[in-house]
């Protein structure tokens, strides 16, 4: 399978399919449309059934059973987007072979270096083919890995019929990158009983537990008067959100936080004398947490109010996604069977939570029970992006053994 996998990984890394989020349209850039025609029609050489493409560029196959027995339909979801935060086009991988253990020269021209000193967990991979960039893009190992893993498993399989399964279901997002990629999954359709998303990072992580996820809003509104003449007149918008954010305590901010801990984060502002907008996303694994965290966000916007008037500031929060652990755990068997399937095939699973979310989640709340297995990358969404190709085949063997195992169950 190494072959196949490798030449897929760079074929698919090799297109932009770059999301945006201020296009306002779904797929959100061209060149996730023009991916998925291409993988469509990849889908119907490798023989799979029911090939579709959506106009919002949904991409879903069959693979049909090869058995008579009642077993219940499973799925696998990987995203066709890369990250909008780092560039992706033109995308330059190279195959660090038998990796030594040292500090991979990414970019000699502009002293670019993947360092263990950064990268710690390079040196689990001593040995290994290390697929990196050259230190001007990304690699987009999230998710074209997820794409790769997929479809070499599904290739296997039917090139390998006496390899007994049952109906499997694959599913290509566009925009998971930006919050949107379950925005216009049909469940019904995929008609899965469940399903995962290969979209993790290290070899070995399984995760069915995520953020509860929100997005505020917030505007302050001042009066923007000739400097010279603003005695008791002004006021400054801008330093009345300053002061509003440091209301928030430090602690509970991304770089202060790990694991299970919550946070607010400030990911934009704009702003003027009449008015400034901040942006913050809220997020916690508790439910509860994340209710007194919305709550909270609320109550300074009503001290900034009492100190400078009723309607100086506005707030608008919406919620994005919720942890999915609470739409897993009724059947976690099927994060049970992807343990095992990890365990028999050499790999040690690493369950913890996602300090995120995933199509997962949003999926597992539309009906799908979804959770997520790795991809095998590390530094996902920069210029030091890079994947072990034997992580890539672990994958493909992981999805086998899952299909493998689902044999073991009875449909609903």
């Amino acid at each position: 399978m190494k072959s196949s996998v490798l030449e897929r990984f760079l074929r698919y890394v090799a297109m932009d399919t770059e999301s945006d989020p201020n296009t306002g349209l779904t797929p959100s850039t061209p060149g996730q449309y023009e991916f998925a025609l291409k993988l469509k029609e990849e889908l119907i050489q490798l023989g799979l059934q029911d090939v579709s493409l959506d106009d919002n560029g949904y991409l879903m196959a069959c693979l049909p059973a090869n058995t008579e027995e009642e077993i219940p339909t499973i799925g696998f979801i990987a995203h066709m987007d890369t990250s909008p935060d780092f560039s992706g086009k033109n995308v330059n991988p190279r195959i660090v072979a038998e990796y030594d253990g040292k500090d991979i020269v990414l970019n000699a021209e502009k002293n670019i270096i993947l360092s263990t000193d950064h990268s710690p967990e390079l040196k689990d991979y001593v040995g290994q083919d290390l697929i990196v960039t050259d230190g001007t893009t990304l690699l987009g190992a999230d998710d074209k890995a997820g794409l790769s893993e997929i479809l070499t498993a599904m290739e296997y399989l039917i090139q390998h019929p006496e390899v007994k399964h049952g109906r499997v279901m694959i599913g290509f997002t566009p925009d998971e990158e930006i919050g949107a990629g379950a925005d216009y999954f049909d469940v019904e359709k995929f008609g899965a009983e469940f399903a995962y998303t290969i979209d993790g990072g290290q070899i070995g992580e399984l995760e069915y537990e995520n953020f509860n996820a929100a997005s505020a809003t917030i505007q302050f509104h001042g009066i923007s008067v000739h400097p010279g003449y603003a005695y008791h007149k002004m006021i400054n918008s801008m330093r009345i959100s300053n002061q509003f954010i440091s209301m928030i305590a430090r602690c509970e901010t991304p770089e202060h936080t790990t694991g299970y801990e919550g946070f607010y984060h400030l990911i934009g502002m704009q702003g003027s004398v009449e008015l400034t907008t901040l942006n913050y996303i809220i997020r916690d694994h508790d439910r509860h947490k994340f209710e007194i965290k919305k709550k909270e966000l609320v109550h300074l916007v009503r001290k900034i109010n009492s100190e400078f008037g009723e309607g100086c500031a506005t707030i608008d929060i919406s919620d994005s996604y919720y942890n999915m652990r609470e739409k897993v755990e009724p059947v976690k068997y099927i994060v049970d069977m992807a343990e095992e399937a990890m365990i028999e095939v050499g790999v040690k699973p690493i369950k913890k939570p996602i300090r995120g979310g995933t199509d997962g989640a949003r999926l597992s709340f539309m009906g799908l029970p979804c959770p997520n297995i790795f991809g095998g990358g590390h530094n996902f969404h920069g210029k030091f992006e890079y994947i072990p190709i034997q992580s890539m085949e672990k994958a493909c063997e992981v999805i086998l053994k899952i299909i493998e195992k689902t044999q073991t169950l009875k449909k609903k």
